[in-house]
């Protein structure tokens, strides 16, 4: 840790329902785009949890409500079990994404559950959350919001693309920078893995075995999103609405469906990168450990690829929201107009604090 820090505690959940990522970073007060990871750790959910996660969308508000309060409260049980684990001793402030259930921006709807008043009551720390919806309200998309983070922690990295859930990349230029997201990744392929009985495509093993096809492909790159220009970004209503029931009607293999549906990835990813072979592109997300995965993409791609150490890969979320509420805690911009389209830059989050 710095001598002269903030000591700033970021959690983050995906859409995969894998569980909650949890970092300590220390960030010089002098410079806060100087930091240290400190320590880290993923919380898997039990089955429960992932249950009662992936059925959340059918719940009325009342429900929601509860359910606010009920994960507000898992976070902060592994909050304290992991500041008890490294028996750290000076946190200036909790920085928490929560966990996704809603997000149609073009409709003015976006909800992350995961309390902050709740855990700011269990933990005695200052919290800041719900990143999101103040964005909304500005006409924005409430998404991607990592690329602050892109720009001033990765100022080596031309191209950041994070593999998680969905696939979004950030592309900087002379004017600052602008990202989107580009397709939905592991929310597809573990999807499959399950059918196939596993958690998710171990270093793309599952996929590797499978053939691509090509009606299939066309199909998928045919889809109407992939025209958009951003600021744009995606939910899991997208998965379920779109992208799930043209898969199915195919009725292919597991094994099949995912080696198409990666590169229908490499496909978008390739569309989205501009053509530059001196630039680096930085890869994190659990997508980036798919090894078919990232052969599909490197075929395709003419930067540089870099794939970092483990726990930036596992960990750059977390960390970038313990940056964002830390920038929120200063009162300075953490959300970007040009990454988000809304009305202007702005300072978000809501903070809880005794």
């Amino acid at each position: 840790m710095y001598n002269n820090s903030m000591n700033v505690i970021g959690l983050m959940s995906g859409t995969s329902i894998d569980g909650v990522d949890i970092c300590l970073v220390s960030f010089k007060k002098t410079d806060n785009t100087k930091y240290n990871i400190v320590f880290t750790k993923t919380f898997v959910y039990e089955k429960i949890w992932v249950k009662k996660l992936k059925e959340s969308i059918l719940l009325n508000k009342k429900e929601l409500n509860k359910l606010d309060i009920e994960y507000g409260n898992l976070l902060s049980e592994y909050v304290k079990k992991f500041i008890k684990e490294f028996s750290i001793t000076k946190i200036d402030l909790i920085s928490s994404h929560g966990h996704t259930i809603f997000h149609e921006p073009n409709k003015g709807i976006t909800l992350q559950i995961g309390n902050g008043n709740t855990i700011n009551k269990n933990t005695k720390i200052q919290v800041i959350s719900d990143f999101r919806t103040q964005d909304i309200s500005l006409e924005g998309q409430g998404a991607p919001l990592v690329p602050i983070g892109d720009l001033n922690l990765f100022p080596n990295y031309k191209f950041c693309l994070n593999l998680g859930g969905f696939c979004n990349i950030s592309i900087k230029n002379f004017e600052g920078i602008k990202a989107f997201d580009i397709c939905p990744v592991n929310t597809v392929l573990n999807h499959y893995s399950n059918k196939l009985g596993y958690e998710f495509d171990k270093n793309g093993g599952l996929s590797n075995k499978g053939t691509i096809n090509s009606n299939l492909l066309n199909e998928l790159n045919k889809m109407e999103f992939y025209n958009k220009s951003g600021p744009k970004s995606l939910g899991i209503e997208f998965v379920n609405a779109k992208i799930l029931p043209l898969l199915d009607k195919f009725t292919l293999n597991p094994k099949d469906i995912l080696r198409t549906y990666i590169e229908h990835i490499s496909n978008q990813i390739n569309r989205s990168v501009p053509y530059d072979p001196k630039n680096k592109i930085l890869i994190t997300g659990g997508g980036a450990y798919n090894q078919t995965l990232i052969n599909a993409i490197k075929m395709k791609i003419n930067s540089e690829i870099v794939i970092p150490d483990k726990k930036i890969i596992d960990f750059k979320e977390a960390m970038i929201f313990a940056y964002m509420g830390l920038l929120r805690s200063k009162g300075k911009i953490n959300c970007l107009k040009s990454v988000t389209g809304a009305l202007r830059d702005h300072s978000s989050g809501k903070v809880f604090k005794n």
